[in-house]
């Protein structure tokens, strides 16, 4: 069953994605760089803590950018699946290396609970406000282009995250200064830190199903056979295996057998129609029987 992509089209919106990414990736990555500087100038785990954040959107930016980029390499002899899962291994040691970054900062703050140390508020509140302005800056550069992409779309969501971040410490700077409260510090950057870990760990886990070639998050294999062997022609299914290159992109192999009197064409362009249009299974490959082969597994229906 043939679809049309929309090559031009497609193409010219990968440009500006390209174009929105690379700008909100080098004001991420320079206020990184400031913020860490600042956290250890300003001795502020809370700085340190959400440049830990601002990290997991420079990444999010530069995997999202460099899926747009190396996605467009064509498959080769080597690569016939292309190089779209270089997206997902990105995504995976990215997640990996927060771990261990939010682990230390989680492991500081409870220490500086017990040995509290000073903090310059006034330095901390200056870095985080300008951390503010950025994360704002940049979400305006992705909103354009997070309808149309779904990696642009998770990128938003990350400096989205990371803003509320920055408001946090920009909280925490304040009471600081009118307070003297210098636990207020650890406990912001605890904060921050319990917020990133969960998304961490679903990140961590849905990079992990697809390089196992898992069923993808949000897709019932129960309801995609039903539908395969409710389809007018289809006499039984089997051999259903539903898997994704990269996060948005899931592809499908099954073997169908016929029920008597059904036509192959007709039936194999059913299925394909199904899997299009109820669960946006475009990349489907369907192999048509007569009767189940030898090699029928458990999953036969």
């Amino acid at each position: 069953m043939a679809h049309d992509h929309g090559g031009g089209a497609h193409n010219h919106a990968a440009g500006a994605n390209s174009k929105m990414l690379a700008i909100a990736l080098g004001l991420t990555t320079a206020f990184l760089i400031a913020e860490l500087i600042g956290s250890f100038v300003f001795n502020s785990l809370a700085l340190l803590s959400d440049a830990a954040h601002m990290f997991t959107d420079s990444a999010a930016l530069a995997i999202a950018l460099a899926a747009v980029k190396i996605g467009q390499r064509p498959a080769d002899d080597a690569r016939t699946f292309g190089y779209r899962r270089f997206e997902i291994l990105a995504a995976a040691f990215n997640a990996l290396l927060l771990f261990a970054v939010a682990g230390y900062v989680l492991w500081e703050g409870i220490g500086r609970f017990f040995e509290p140390a000073e903090v310059q508020s006034t330095g901390m509140l200056i870095v985080a406000a300008i951390g503010l302005v950025v994360n704002l800056i940049a979400m305006k550069l992705l909103s354009a282009g997070k309808e149309s992409s779904l990696n642009v779309k998770g990128a938003y969501l990350e400096v989205w995250a990371d803003m509320l971040g920055s408001i946090g410490v920009i909280v925490g700077a304040l009471v600081i200064m009118f307070t003297g409260w210098q636990w207020v510090d650890p406990l912001v950057a605890i904060g921050i830190g319990l917020w990133v870990l969960p998304r961490t760990w679903i990140l961590l886990k849905d990079t992990t199903q697809i390089l196992l070639e898992g069923v993808p998050r949000g897709m019932d294999i129960s309801a995609i056979r039903a539908s395969i062997a409710a389809t007018p022609g289809v006499g039984g299914v089997h051999d259903l295996h539903v898997w994704s290159l990269s996060s948005d992109e899931h592809s499908l192999s099954t073997h169908v057998e016929l029920a008597n009197g059904a036509d192959f064409e007709t039936v194999k362009t059913a299925v394909a129609k199904i899997l299009h249009d109820r669960y946006e299974i475009e990349h489907a490959t369907i192999q048509v029987e007569r009767e189940a082969c030898d090699d029928a597994d458990g999953l036969h229906r």
